[in-house]
Parts: C-alpha cells; structure tokens; sequence
C-alpha cells in the first residue's frame, strides 16, 4: 500500500518470529517442574514436606521462598532428587540459568532415568540459546519416557528454530495424540500453520487452545496474525483487545494492534498504541518502525525519521527501515540523505524493489536521469509496478547533452 504518486514505504511488518519460543520457555517448564520424580529414598519425611512446601511456593511464583524450602530438603536428604530438579526449576524460573542446569545436572546424575529432568534441563539450555544440547535432551527425554508429550512438544520448538517445519509439525501432532487436552501443542502447531500460509488450519487450532485454556494470551496474540492474514481485521482487532485486556503489559499485543489501527487509517489510535508497546518495551524495533510510519502518514517527517533512526539503531539489518527513512528525507526535500538511505537498503536486501523505485524517485528530483530510469528497470525486473507518472517524466525528459571530444 503506497502513496499515490511519489516514492512508497515499505509495508510495516508484524510478526516477530522469536516470540512463540521465548514464551513457550516459560509456559511449560512450569509443568515439567511440579511432574513428579523417581520415588524417593526411605530418608525422612521431613525433606518431603520441604519439598512440598516448596512446590506450593513455586505455584504461587514465590521463587525465592522456593527455593528455602528445596535448601532444606536437600539439606535433609542429600541424594533426594526431585528436590534438586525442582529448585533447579526455581532458579529458571529467576532466569538464573547457570544455577538450574547445575541442580539439573545433579538430578540427573542421582537418578539417570529421570526423564522429567532432561526435559528441564533441555528448557535452560534453550534459553542460553545452546539449542545442540537442549535438543540432545530432548531426545533422552523421549527415549526414556516416549509417553513424555512435553517433550516431544519442545523438541518440536527446536525444530521450529531450525525452519524444519515438517518435524516440528510431527512432535507437536505427537503430544496432541499423546495429550488431547494439551493447549500448548495446539498453539504451537498453529503457529507452524500460520508460518506456512494456512491460516485457516492455524485459526483453527487457535481456537482449540483458547477452548482448552481461555487465559492463553499467546494464541490470542497468534489468531490476530492469522485473522490480520486473511484481513479479517475487526476479528484481529477482537482478538488484540483480549490478550490486552488478560496481560494489560503484553508489549507486543499493543503493538499489532497499532498495526490495525494503521491500516483502518486511525492514526491516532496506532500511535497511542505503538507509544504503549514502547513505553512497555523499548527494544521492540518494528514498533518504532510502524510508529514511524503512522508519524510519516500525519506528514509529521521530523518525527518519522527519529522513530526509523531508532528502529535502525535496534536492528541494524533492517532493510525496510532505511527505505521508510529514505522517503521522510524525501518528502523533507533532502535528496541527499534520501539518496543515502535508499542505497544503504538496497545494500542489505538487494531484491527490495520498492527501494529502487523510491530511489528513481530522488535520482529524478537530482535530475540523474540515466540513474533513474536505471532503477525504474530494475523495480520492473523485480515485478514491482512503477509510479506511471514517474515512467511517464522520464519519457518526457530531454536527453542529456552529448559529451564534447577532447
């Protein structure tokens, strides 16, 4: 979607692929935590009683309480290793990574069979991005219990971040045949639909998470992309409005929202919105860029080009967001700066054909004909429908002068 005549944007983006990972990592390590181990040794029922203690402290995400209670348990009984895995399971849950894969690999070594152990271990191995071994623990995990649907959802996960979308779908269809009822794998399979252009199948396995869990904000989150797909957007924005209504801090949902709001032309809203999305997450670079073009759309350049510089200072390899830059300078009348962005966009995507296109644009105001119908060919080659009334000044443009012999 562009201007009528001059340079275009490029089109903002949504999707934040890295986000159904880093969530599932919280989600479901809870699960494996409070599964119970190997039965324990004769020694005393006092270190259970720690023991339980600590995992009603751990249902109310009372870490640190938790994590007292498990001291005492294995203080009582040294060799106990679900209290081990379990605190382990605290500190994760502290992001203190280092500390969890240290009790989990004490877990594992009084109890080698503990199936549940390499589950978890695998989940902090995946959160230190060491996804060689989280997938190694995966595996175990499976072979020593091949009923472990959790397992077989995550390794799915590992799947996912290796874009091997059949063997991911194939775990996550394991742990729904294994656990029907299992909300997780249905958003997770969804999710791979969605990445595989089925939104249909996508909403439709959304919808059976929301069923099976009404509070899950992820698979609201994960049907508005699919509804925004299909451009169903009341439906997307129906869905916005609830994850934002179940987590009122969920960054993201603010910032596809924003998206909506942009595209139903309320810029207003999706600035308030993209304001909200950073305010709750600076880092978020697609919000800036969005905001940006909200800004850009308002005819508010200065602004749009401090929200792209930032979105380029986040994600130096964002390609888009020289090219939005690009167009505000333009629109500024500052060919020069233009000229630099578009060139810088180019560099990082040379397919962008938008890129070339605006570019023709500045090489034209710069009276660079020959450049300019240069790129023109180019966006053509690439498939990209040039302004006719930029085609149309360059055939109208007078040749350049010949070059006097020397």
């Amino acid at each position: 979607m562009g201007l009528r005549q001059g340079p275009r944007y490029y089109q903002k983006e949504i999707i934040m692929l890295n986000q159904l990972y880093r969530i599932l990592a919280v989600f479901v390590i809870i699960t494996m935590g409070l599964t119970a181990g190997a039965p324990q040794t004769v020694l005393a029922k006092d270190a259970k009683a720690y023991n339980d203690q600590g995992l009603e402290a751990l249902k109310k995400n009372q870490y640190d309480q938790a994590i007292t209670e498990f001291n005492q348990a294995i203080k009582l009984n040294s060799k106990f290793d679900l209290a081990y895995n379990n605190r382990g399971f605290a500190y994760y849950s502290k992001k203190m990574y280092d500390k969890a894969i240290v009790d989990f690999n004490k877990a594992i070594a009084l109890n080698p069979k503990y199936a549940v152990a390499y589950s978890n271990r695998g989940m902090a191995y995946s959160a230190i991005r060491d996804f060689k071994k989280a997938f190694a623990d995966y595996d175990k995990a499976i072979n020593l219990d091949p009923k472990n649907f959790i397992a077989y959802n995550y390794r799915g996960s590992i799947y996912y971040q290796k874009n091997d979308y059949n063997k991911a779908l194939a775990d996550f269809n394991k742990a729904i045949e294994l656990n029907p009822k299992y909300a997780m794998a249905y958003n997770n399979r969804g999710y791979i639909y969605y990445i595989q252009n089925d939104p249909d199948k996508a909403i439709a396995d959304f919808d059976k998470t929301i069923s099976l869990n009404p509070t899950f904000v992820l698979a609201y989150n994960n049907r508005g992309l699919a509804y925004y797909d299909k451009q169903e957007l009341d439906k997307a924005l129906a869905d916005y409005n609830k994850a934002i209504q179940i987590d009122p801090k969920y960054a993201l949902a603010y910032s596809k929202r924003g998206v909506i709001y942009y595209d139903k032309k309320d810029y207003n809203k999706a600035i308030a919105d993209f304001d909200k999305a950073i305010q709750l997450d600076k880092s978020i670079y697609l919000a800036w860029n969005n905001r940006g073009l909200a800004y850009f759309r308002m005819n508010q350049y200065k602004k749009a080009i401090d929200d792209f510089t930032k979105a380029i200072q986040l994600n130096p390899g964002y390609a888009n967001a020289y090219n939005n830059r690009g167009l505000a300078y333009f629109h500024s009348k500052d060919y020069k700066r233009a000229l630099a962005d578009y060139n810088k966009a180019l560099q990082l995507n040379p397919k962008l054909a938008v890129a070339y296109n605006n570019r023709a644009h500045a090489y034209f105001q710069q009276k660079n004909v020959k450049k300019a119908e240069e790129d023109v060919r180019r966006a053509q080659d690439l498939k990209f429908a040039v302004d006719k009334e930029l085609v149309d000044n360059l055939r109208k443009a007078p040749a350049p002068p010949p070059r006097k012999k020397r």
